[in-house]
């Protein structure tokens, strides 16, 4: 009792106010007893929220709020009052007290020990939000569950992904927009992965003013991107026949979501394509497949044809196959197998050459030293001489007068030079001389050759033998 209650207590007044505690659903209606007996001083009573400074009257016989009644109106001992649809900011104690008009006004004659009023409040249904772009497999991603308004704080969150319960961290409660109300969010990672393109994310909320689970899905579509694998098929896979009709086949599988745009190039320039057809796997992603055909023509031998994909707004992907037209030897047409061997016959053909020639070399080198070996004498110079052509050639043959001929004179180290000139009306001859290299220039070997005038004279008889001492070699060659 408060201040004056037990003063009066003798001349018989009572008030009672039974309830200590009472416990209302937001919405509901609050039900607040309070009833008098024996006679009282003159005044009012009234129904007040809070005591002391702080305090707010909710119910006072000269008027009161619409959504506050009294539950026997007119009566002198029946204060009972009906609170309607009460929300969480109704939450407090309230108190019954009867009251003295004195010369000091109106004061507290007789109160009641109070009612401690709790609202229960339901949990706004669970709202779950997701990244604000989409990602490919594998990645993680945050999402978040929030509900707001509820009272008492306690408040349960569980999280699943398709009915199998993923660990999550302890709810994060705050102080609602309301007095007296709460809000909660809770955050789950999740790895995405190719196949949760058909997976449901569930955010559950149990609270005590709820008979059974709050539950919001999520679709992981909403928040994945699985890029397409794009393929070129060629049909037919071998070169083709000039004329012949070739299809080309853009093969995009395995994309999500289904916003996808191809495009066909032939060599860089875009070709017009109709063709197109799309279905959906069960696991929800797509796939597609585009067709252009082609007529094998000489002109578009070793065409490129590109099969380009946009999928989702992403950077293109392409993927592209070559026009190849086989035709007869000659023809200039692009055949891969002719190309090949004709690459290994040019090469058969150059190491035969190389071959050739290395093989020449060395009989030119056996030769000469072999010809040095058979003299006993190193002789640098040969003497060629050749019977000079004639119409009477039958009788010139066997003439050893009528030669032609030349002299190759070569130095030797150390040794004078020699060179054998022979003059004569008779005779038709060159001579080639080479000459030792200066001696500043190390590094270079060269031959001088000197032309000797060539003359025709009258016959002439055979040359003598060579002297002995002399470093000539002379080859005779018959005319032909």
């Amino acid at each position: 009792m408060r201040e004056g209650a037990g003063a009066q207590a003798g001349q018989g007044f009572e008030l009672q106010q039974p309830q200590d505690k009472e416990s209302v659903t937001a919405g509901e209606t609050l039900n607040l007893t309070c009833t008098t007996s024996g006679d009282g001083p003159n005044g009012p009573v009234k129904w007040l929220k809070g005591w002391g400074s702080g305090n707010e009257t909710i119910y006072d016989q000269t008027g009161s709020s619409s959504r506050v009644t009294r539950a026997m109106s007119g009566s002198d001992t029946d204060f009972t009052i009906h609170i309607r649809d009460v929300q969480p900011e109704d939450a407090g104690t309230y108190y019954c007290v009867k009251f003295r008009k004195s010369l000091e006004g109106v004061v507290v004659f007789q109160s009641g020990t109070g009612t401690e009023v709790s609202i229960r409040a339901k949990p706004t249904h669970p709202v779950v939000s997701g990244p604000d772009h989409r990602v490919r497999p594998g990645q993680s991603v945050s999402f978040t569950c929030t509900a707001g308004g509820f009272s008492p704080e306690d408040i349960s969150v569980k999280w699943l992904r398709n009915e199998a319960p993923i660990s999550a961290q302890p709810p994060r409660i705050t102080p609602g927009r309301t007095k007296s109300s709460y809000d909660m969010s809770s955050t789950v990672v999740v790895a995405l992965q190719k196949d949760d393109v058909c997976s449901r994310l569930v955010c559950e909320v149990q609270h005590p003013t709820l008979k059974a689970p709050l539950r919001e899905v999520y679709e992981l579509s909403k928040a994945l991107r699985v890029p397409p694998s794009v393929h070129v098929v060629v049909d037919p896979p071998r070169p083709v026949e000039v004329n012949e009709t070739v299809s080309f086949t853009c093969a995009v599988k395995g994309f999500y979501p289904g916003d996808v745009a191809v495009t066909w190039l032939e060599n860089g320039t875009e070709v017009k394509v109709e063709n197109n057809s799309r279905s959906m796997q069960p696991c929800g992603l797509f796939e597609l497949r585009n067709l252009v055909e082609v007529q094998a023509t000489a002109e578009k031998n070793g065409s490129v044809f590109t099969c380009r994909v946009v999928h989702d707004g992403q950077e293109p992907v392409s993927e592209m196959a070559t026009l190849g037209i086989a035709a007869p030897a000659g023809d200039g047409l692009w055949d891969p197998s002719q190309m090949e061997n004709g690459n290994l016959l040019h090469i058969y053909i150059v190491v035969g050459v190389v071959c050739a020639v290395l093989a020449l070399l060395v009989a030119a080198i056996l030769y000469l030293i072999r010809a040095k070996q058979s003299k006993g004498k190193s002789s640098p110079s040969a003497r060629l001489h050749e019977p000079e052509k004639s119409s009477e050639a039958a009788t010139q043959e066997s003439d050893p007068n009528n030669l032609t001929y030349a002299d190759l004179n070569f130095d030797r180290e150390r040794k004078t030079i020699r060179r054998m000139v022979e003059m004569s009306q008779q005779s038709e001859y060159a001579c080639i001389q080479t000459a030792r290299p200066p001696a500043t220039d190390d590094n270079l070997t060269y031959a001088d050759l000197d032309m000797v005038h060539l003359s025709k004279a009258p016959k002439r008889p055979a040359p003598r033998p060579e002297e002995p001492g002399s470093e000539y070699a002379s080859v005779q060659i018959p005319r032909n």
